[in-house]
């Protein structure tokens, strides 16, 4: 079964989440914008071990640490879409901009198609491709697990920005409503920041896509 553990890092409380197959103990970790000395903690405390690093997208506070976890503890990344590879190579300024430690430079060991899947142990999690905060960002889907990595395209009760460079509101909302949705109203959905809900109680009530 698939488990996993979120942990708010950086100034922008961004949900990293620790991924992990209960019967191996391997793990990935979702997004590491920063804060590795707690990261690090919380995976030693849990007893699991990370085997990759997985992006939604490459804004500095989801993406700010991955060179480094990956350089230190040898881990491949994984993600995002290419779409996102001009955010990766910002990250330097983006760190400079925000007033984060600076970020080390990285490539992706592998980048994400729609229809992609990754694999964690005995877990394998469906990827989408879902652009409009970025035009690289993908969401993590575990249909067995009912739960979805979203990054920052939906949050309990709002929805990504669309006016850093390459956002794109209509692509936003048609990412929503034409590959979120159909995951199914139960699926609870893990957003880049702030509480968990589901896809449901999204349709029903969030005032930007509530309806569709």
């Amino acid at each position: 079964m698939l488990r996993y553990h979120t942990i708010p890092v950086t100034p922008f409380a961004q949900n990293c989440s620790i991924v992990w197959c209960d019967r191996t103990l391997a793990a990935a970790v979702i997004d590491p914008g920063g804060d590795l000395p707690r990261l690090r903690e919380a995976i030693a405390r849990l007893g699991v071990t990370p085997r990759a690093i997985w992006l939604t997208h490459a804004h500095i506070d989801h993406a700010g640490a991955t060179g480094t976890l990956a350089r230190e503890d040898g881990l491949p990344i994984v993600g995002p879409h290419p779409g996102d590879r001009f955010w990766i190579d910002a990250l330097p300024q983006q760190s400079t901009m925000f007033g984060f430690p600076r970020a080390e430079p990285f490539l992706p060991d592998r980048w994400l198609a729609d229809g992609d899947t990754v694999t964690i142990g005995e877990e394998t999690l469906h990827v989408r491709h879902c652009p409009g905060h970025t035009p690289g960002h993908v969401v993590f889907h575990s249909p067995g697990a009912k739960r979805c990595f979203v990054g920052d395209v939906l949050f309990a009760g709002s929805i990504g920005r669309t006016d850093f460079p390459g956002g794109n509101h209509d692509q936003l909302i048609a990412s929503i409503v034409q590959r979120l949705w159909p995951m199914g109203d139960d699926t609870v959905f893990i957003p880049g920041h702030g509480p968990e809900s589901t896809f449901g109680r999204e349709r029903r009530t969030n005032p930007y896509v509530g309806g569709t």
